[in-house]
């Protein structure tokens, strides 16, 4: 299971390093040229470039895994309805599948339910802060406006370097998952 975890943690740095150097390469659009029109400026063209790009990437990569992993069938269970016993067999069935979610967590530890209620709280606290902390270091770091001159655009591209440094930390770190007990 730690292993599982480390590789995670490595995995999800990798993308966030990906992520952050793409985002911060300015000439983006030029792989989409068809992005930057007259009513969409290089900034706007750069994002369209970025959805383009995470759209292709989403569907080769879940193509990809419908092709190279086999999924095994297996029987259906005696404890499980029938699929034609009707519309509310099937509704009962997508209900019980939350409730199985829920009843696991209540077969949790309660450290392990607060640990898992003190991620959710910071992971909804930091993300304004992931959110705008590039915005801040253009505006607020650098002393730039957005739009006018080139001390907004540093900041920013300063800002996403800062970043993609705190994803390769995190991906340095997950390497050293250490079996504690």
């Amino acid at each position: 299971m730690r292993v599982a975890n480390s590789f995670f943690s490595y995995l999800m740095a990798v993308g966030n390093v990906l992520g952050y150097a793409v985002g911060s390469y300015t000439h983006l659009y030029k792989i989409f040229p068809f992005t930057k029109t007259t009513a969409c400026d290089v900034y706007c063209a750069n994002l369209k470039s970025c959805f383009f790009l995470s759209i292709f990437l989403l569907l080769t990569l879940t193509i990809l895994a419908f092709i190279i992993v086999p999924e095994k069938a297996t029987a259906p269970s005696q404890t499980e309805p029938p699929e034609n016993s009707g519309h509310v067999v099937a509704k009962k069935r997508k209900i019980l599948v939350f409730w199985d979610l829920f009843g696991a967590l209540k077969d949790l530890p309660r450290p392990m339910r607060i640990l898992l209620l003190v991620t959710c709280l910071n992971w909804i606290a930091w993300f304004p802060f992931l959110l705008f902390d590039i915005d801040w270091m253009g505006k607020e770091v650098y002393g730039g406006k957005v739009g006018e001159g080139k001390l907004y655009n540093h900041g920013v591209r300063a800002g996403a370097v800062g970043m993609m440094l705190s994803a390769v930390v995190l991906g340095c770190t997950s390497g050293d998952v250490k079996d504690r007990e």
